[in-house]
């Protein structure tokens, strides 16, 4: 995970998610977790619908090779240590949805998730659910 901030705070900038530049991803869930064997921590989104796959065919985007995570402090880049696509339905090629997984295990950047998940949680009505 990378903070790729931009100097001065802009508190203008919605909270977002985007896989390739200027397409925006929306999750419907994300998981956080802790490995008990390392104490990293493990964050695993869930996008059941992916507005990349949606709009790939008529607009030309750059993938990064990350996700991108946008808010009013500016970028966090993260290359996901794991993504898979899951699909289903009576032929199996229905898609229903793309999970990607990262792992967090420096306390600062921890952190700083954090504050961008809050900032998104506000800004798109999701709650946290402890276990």
């Amino acid at each position: 995970m990378s903070d790729a901030t931009s100097g001065a705070i802009d508190s203008a900038i919605a909270p977002s998610m985007e896989f390739f530049d200027g397409v925006v991803e929306d999750p419907s869930n994300v998981s956080l977790r802790r490995d008990p064997a390392t104490g990293a921590k493990i964050v695993m989104m869930v996008f059941e619908q992916l507005n990349c796959i949606e709009r790939f065919r008529a607009v030309t985007n750059r993938f990064s090779g990350s996700l991108r995570l946008r808010d009013e402090e500016g970028d966090i880049l993260v290359e996901p240590s794991s993504v898979r696509f899951i699909f289903g339905g009576p032929e199996g090629d229905d898609f229903e949805r793309f999970e990607c997984q990262f792992r967090i295990e420096i306390p600062e950047q921890w952190d700083r998730f954090m504050r961008f998940m809050n900032r998104y949680a506000d800004a798109n009505g999701m709650g946290y659910a402890p276990r």
